[in-house]
């Protein structure tokens, strides 16, 4: 007999235990404000039973055609209505979302729908054409669903076998309720699957589980102090960690989502003005890009705007300039492999005495770690021990609870890396300041993050290499006002061979999605060590050098 007198015949049952997963939270929002509003876009709107509804729909017609537990349903979309929907009726059927990134080559993303196992795929005409040439490169059938949005203008023709609205109707109407009601059997399933850029080869499969997302969810309105009905404005790509899992946010707190296909800063303020917007986040290009605005295009917004800034420490101007507009700004830190956001620049009322410098720089940290995930801190890699907290010493950021991934689909060897001493090495090497707060020194020595996309470096450099007149290729990260961080090519060319600039980001754009190609090259012989390891630091501090002179 236990001995544990607390333990003793007190056992979980489905009175007191449910598996945590966040589409409880479409079901309760559903019950509680079916008629509130759930999305706008454009000219559609949906409530939140309208919303259910038509996620039941999907669930039950993915179902109906095969769909099931271990299966992957791959989202080629925008920010839409049916972005959203997928989030909630993808997962009902115990599927798998995979939110592709809209900005890859048809390489990459083929090898993705191929990693995943993809059985469904969800396209926007928009990107019809690069998914042609995609599904032209699989070795296995996919059934693809054409998603017809309205509100898209542009070119693109469907290439399914039926769209997404005529899918809703085959929908069984039993099935719909019973679906309307789902819950994974284990908190422990998997419910999304994204892919982040690696330092080698292809990228990895990060798999995200119910509980994490909906643990997740919930700490986006504590760490934020998001409002009941909050009015959500989706400059963030949902492709990116799932929106950071404000999808599922959003239906906790019964807010509004607001679709928007494509940043720019008369519609966003336009939407902002429309629609009582309260919140959005996105890397700094978004918010640079409202700052940097005509002031006429402001006129009108009198209310608060809390926005959130990942990616780059916010510059000074930025601040300032967000603050001038009456935004209140909230640096984030995190990764792919913790849902997006697991840290935050948590605010103190002292700062605001502050001069506009000393807060930029206390604003500009990583911060600390969120509430709901357990561990976040700077440590020696090797001895695995807390570096001090002196602002001085190098170590590397590691996470680990709640908020950290199942792990890398099909790859136990990096998994198991990942999560070496029990905790999730981020790759970013930061110091502990003396309150705390962690602040980010270096990137991932191969890793440039720009627009708050990664790009490998090694795969830029591959690219180079295959011009026919490059001996030597080396790619950093170089400061780019616009976006964060852009590549930097240094190139030393074969004996009796030239190539120009211009050249070589051409070439590097015919084989590679366009952000990914350079915006400069610098021609030199490349600085080695006596082994003929290019020191990449050497050329780290160039790049930086050639930014500020340009």
């Amino acid at each position: 007999m236990n001995a544990n007198i607390y333990e003793r015949d007190l056992d979980k049952n489905a009175a007191n235990h449910a598996p945590l997963t966040p589409l409880t939270f479409l079901s309760w929002t559903a019950d509680v404000y079916p008629e509130r509003t759930s999305v706008i876009h454009g000219a559609r709107r949906f409530t939140w039973g309208q919303t259910r509804q038509r996620c039941a729909q999907l669930a039950a017609a993915l179902t109906a055609r095969g769909v099931g537990p271990g299966d992957t349903v791959s989202a080629m979309l925008s920010n839409t209505p049916e972005m959203l929907e997928a989030h909630f009726g993808v997962p009902m059927t115990g599927a798998v979302l995979h939110a592709l990134n809209t900005r890859l080559d048809a390489d990459a993303l083929a090898f993705m729908l191929q990693h995943a196992e993809t059985k469904v795929l969800l396209v926007d005409r928009e990107f019809s054409t690069t998914m042609a040439v995609t599904l032209s490169k699989l070795d296995r059938k996919l059934l693809v669903i054409d998603v017809l949005d309205t509100e898209y203008q542009g070119s693109g023709e469907p290439i399914g076998a039926l769209d997404y609205e005529a899918l809703l109707r085959e929908s069984d109407a039993a099935q719909v309720a019973a679906h309307a009601q789902h819950v994974p059997g284990d908190e422990w399933n998997a419910i999304a699957l994204n892919y982040t850029s690696g330092t080698t080869g292809n990228p990895k499969g990060v798999v995200y589980h119910h509980r994490g997302a909906y643990l997740n969810a919930l700490n986006n309105i504590i760490a934020w102090g998001m409002q009941k009905h909050a009015v959500f404005l989706w400059t963030l790509p949902m492709f990116h960690c799932n929106g950071w899992c404000f999808p599922w946010t959003l239906a906790a707190i019964a807010g509004t989502s607001v679709c928007l296909r494509k940043v720019e800063a008369a519609t966003v303020f336009d939407l902002i003005r429309t629609h009582g917007v309260t919140n959005y986040c996105g890397a700094p290009i978004v918010h640079s890009t409202l700052v940097n605005a005509p002031k006429e295009l402001r006129q009108g917004i009198t209310h608060s705007v809390k926005a959130l800034v990942g990616g780059a420490a916010p510059p000074i101007a930025m601040i300032e300039g967000m603050a001038s507009m009456g935004f209140d700004l909230t640096h984030i830190y995190g990764l792919t492999e913790v849902y997006g956001p697991a840290a935050v620049c948590a605010k103190h009322d002292a700062w605001q005495s502050l001069d506009m410098s000393q807060q930029a720089e206390r604003n500009g940290r990583q911060g600390v770690r969120v509430l709901l995930q357990e561990g976040m801190t700077v440590m020696d890699p090797d001895t695995m021990q807390r570096v001090p907290a002196d602002g001085e010493t190098m170590g590397e950021i590691m996470f680990r609870g709640n908020l950290t991934m199942k792990g890398y689909l099909k790859n136990p060897t990096a998994t198991t890396d990942a999560f070496a001493g029990g905790w999730f090495h981020s790759g970013d090497l930061a110091v502990l300041q003396p309150d705390g707060y962690a602040k980010v020194k270096d990137r991932a020595k191969d890793i440039i993050i720009s627009g708050g996309e990664n790009i490998s470096s090694l795969e830029v450099e591959d690219a180079l290499y295959r011009h026919a007149a490059v001996l030597a290729a080396a790619v950093v990260a170089q400061p780019d006002p616009k976006w964060g961080e852009s590549p930097c090519a240094f190139v030393e060319l074969k004996p009796n061979a030239s190539a120009t600039e211009q050249e070589l980001i051409d070439h590097c754009r015919e084989r590679l999605a366009h952000f990914k190609a350079p915006r400069q090259v610098i021609f030199g012989e490349l600085p080695k060590t006596s082994t003929g390891k290019i020191q990449k630091f050497l050329l780290r501090a160039r790049a930086k050098s050639a930014s500020a002179i340009a």
